[in-house]
C-alpha cells in the first residue's frame, strides 16, 4: 500500500513517499509532544477545497494547538484493512464518488472493529451510513445513488435541494457528544455535497448504535456519533471549509485529540 506523507504544496504523484517537516521553529518542536497517526483516506485532488485546506488545518492543530499528526495520503484503491488498525485516526475525506467504494467502506470498518478514531466528513459520512448498514445492520444490498443509480435499495440518495456551495444551520443534539465539541446547541456550516440518507433508514440505524446528533432547520439528519466507540463521528458538512482555514473547526480538533488518545493508550498498553 502506497503511503502519502501530507506536505504543503500538491504534489499529483502516487505511490511516493514525501517528508515534510511540520515544525516552524526549533522550540515549537521541542514543546509539541502530543502526537498521532492518521490515514488520509479519499483521492486527493488539487480541484476539492477541501483537500487543498487539509494540510494547512495540519499545520494550524501543531502550532496553536499542539497536536502534532503525521498524516498520510492513503488513496481509495489502495486501502488495507490490516494496516489502517495500525493507525490512531482515519479520516475519510470528501470527494466522493471515490475511485473505490470497496477502499473507502474498508476504510470506516477498520476504524469501527479496531476503534481507531474516526472522522467522515461529506462523502465520508455517506459512506459511514453505508457501512454500518451493510457489515452492522446486514443490509447486504444497501447502495450509495451516486455509485449504482439503478440500485434497488439506494440508502444514500439525492437530495430533494443540493447542498453544493450551500451553508445551513445544524442543531445539535442536547448532551450528545457533538454539542460538546461544538460547545453551542445551533451552528452554521458549509456543504458541498447533492446526496444524503434516506430517512427510512434511521431506526435500524439507531438500532445499532449509530446517534444522529445534528439535524438541519428541516430535521434532516447531519451528524451521527457511535456508541460504544473511543470516536466515530460523521458530519454530512465539509468543517474542512469553515472559516478561511487559519482556524480548525472544533470537530476536526476533536478528531485530532481523539487520535492523541488512542495512540497514548497503546502505548501504555505496550509497556
Amino acid at each position: 500500500m502506497g503511503f502519502h506523507d501530507i506536505i504543503v504544496p500538491y504534489v499529483s504523484t502516487i505511490n511516493s513517499r514525501w517528508t515534510y517537516f511540520m515544525c516552524t521553529s526549533q522550540a515549537l518542536c521541542m514543546t509539541t509532544t502530543r502526537t498521532a497517526r492518521i490515514a488520509l483516506v479519499g483521492d486527493r485532488s488539487s480541484h476539492v477545497r477541501s483537500h487543498v485546506r487539509i494540510p494547512g488545518l495540519i499545520e494550524v492543530l501543531r502550532e496553536q494547538h499542539g497536536l502534532a499528526l503525521d498524516a498520510y495520503w492513503i488513496p481509495s484503491e489502495d486501502v488495507d484493512p490490516a494496516a489502517l488498525a495500525g493507525f490512531d485516526g482515519i479520516w475519510l475525506i470528501p470527494g466522493s464518488p471515490y475511485r473505490s467504494e470497496v477502499g473507502a467502506l474498508a476504510a470506516v470498518r477498520a476504524a469501527r472493529e479496531y476503534r481507531v478514531a474516526f472522522l467522515g466528513t461529506c462523502g465520508g459520512f455517506q459512506h459511514l451510513m453505508l457501512e454500518m448498514i451493510r457489515d452492522v445492520a446486514g443490509v447486504r444490498d444497501a447502495a450509495h445513488a451516486e455509485n449504482e443509480p439503478d440500485a434497488e435499495r439506494p440508502v444514500i440518495v439525492p437530495l430533494s435541494c443540493s447542498l453544493v456551495g450551500h451553508e445551513g444551520a445544524v442543531h445539535l443534539r442536547k448532551g450528545s457528544l457533538a454539542e460538546r465539541i461544538f460547545g453551542v446547541e445551533r451552528s452554521v456550516e458549509r456543504y458541498h455535497c447533492s446526496h444524503g440518507l434516506d430517512r427510512a433508514y434511521l431506526p435500524v440505524l439507531e438500532a445499532h448504535g449509530l446517534r444522529f446528533t445534528g439535524h438541519d432547520d428541516d430535521g434532516e439528519v447531519r451528524v451521527a456519533e457511535l456508541d460504544g466507540h473511543p470516536f466515530l463521528v460523521g458530519t454530512l458538512f465539509q468543517p474542512e471549509l469553515a472559516g478561511d482555514g487559519t482556524r480548525v473547526h472544533a470537530v476536526i480538533r476533536a478528531f485530532a485529540e481523539a487520535a492523541v488518545a488512542v495512540g497514548a493508550a497503546r502505548e501504555t498498553a505496550a509497556v
